[in-house]
């Protein structure tokens, strides 16, 4: 019996088999391709499951290999890493200015992962009914300036108020198999709701003296989408741990470093004081974006002091 996993609860599993659900259980213990996880299995998940004699519930028995996934450093268990969602046609990041406030260093972070399996990511900001004044103004352009020649969208909604989500959010989404990902408090849960009302997702106010999002998606959950397509939510995200990755290879999840790739006078060129960098060199000349190159070295920096 072959089905998607659509539901985890930690030790159980909500797999879709045809028109059907089924309440699953792993079988035993995984290893997988050296990885050491929080999770095994991830929504998204194609598995191969066996039936408990006399029971309702099944046991997987395999996962089957998967297309792609977006994973991040465990944030419980050092040098572990969780598997946020896997079969991924997109994956979209909610971001928001305030309350709480969505920083370049995360969306970056977020945009690695998923270069890393060539996922095809959308930013997109939430909360536009609260944008108000010069810095805030600025901020939005800086998204659009820094992101949208890199290839990435970058759309504007309000989802408490139903801005742009069916006229432009909903055909960009339909059916594909998206993950919604980011900051607890962006909306994601008010966004899910509009798009697909029988979710029923609760949602909270902002801690007002944090100013930071309250959990309330505790488990990650696809949701099929009523034209097709579906949505795979995501308990909120604090930080965006990436894995370990070679120095010379981080610059290949970066657009604007990618296309000067092999340019450089040295073969192992990290573009950070190497003589003969183009990289340096066109980031002096205005081709890449001060605050991408920042990110750049901060992650590797971050990585080095994990070795």
């Amino acid at each position: 019996m072959k089905g998607r996993v659509i539901k985890s609860t930690g030790s159980w599993y909500v797999v879709q088999v045809d028109e059907k659900v089924v309440s699953a259980r792993l079988k035993g213990k995984f290893k997988q391709d050296e990885l050491k996880l929080t999770n095994p299995i991830a929504v998204g998940d194609w598995v191969e499951m066996e039936e408990e004699t006399g029971q309702a519930t099944a046991v997987i028995s395999e996962i089957l290999p998967r297309e792609n996934y977006v994973i991040r450093k465990s944030t419980r268990k050092q040098h572990f890493s969780h598997i946020i969602a896997s079969n991924l046609d997109q994956a979209i990041l909610v971001i928001t200015m305030k309350k709480p406030r969505t920083s370049l260093g995360f969306i970056d972070r977020f945009l690695v992962s998923t270069e890393s399996f060539r996922i095809p990511a959308i930013l997109v900001v939430n909360k536009i009914d609260q944008l108000e004044g010069e810095v805030e103004g600025e901020w939005l352009q800086d998204i659009h300036e820094i992101y949208e020649p890199l290839g990435y969208s970058v759309l504007e909604v309000s989802a408490l108020r139903e801005e742009n989500l069916m006229e432009k959010f909903l055909p960009l989404i339909q059916g594909k198999s998206s993950l919604i990902a980011g900051h607890s408090g962006v909306g994601k849960s008010t966004l899910l709701n509009a798009l697909v009302p029988e979710a029923k997702q609760d949602t909270k106010d902002i801690s007002g003296y944090s100013a930071k999002g309250v959990h309330t998606t505790t488990f990650a959950e696809l949701f099929v989408l009523p034209e097709g397509g579906d949505l795979i939510d995501t308990p909120g995200i604090k930080e965006f741990g990436i894995l370990d990755v070679d120095d010379n290879e981080l610059s290949h999840y970066f657009p604007e470093l990618r296309k000067y790739l092999g340019q450089c006078k040295y073969n192992n060129c990290t573009h950070i004081n190497e003589p003969g960098c183009v990289v340096l060199q066109k980031l002096e000349e205005g081709f890449i974006h001060p605050y991408r190159y920042q990110s750049y070295v901060n992650i590797l920096n971050e990585e080095d002091s994990f070795r």
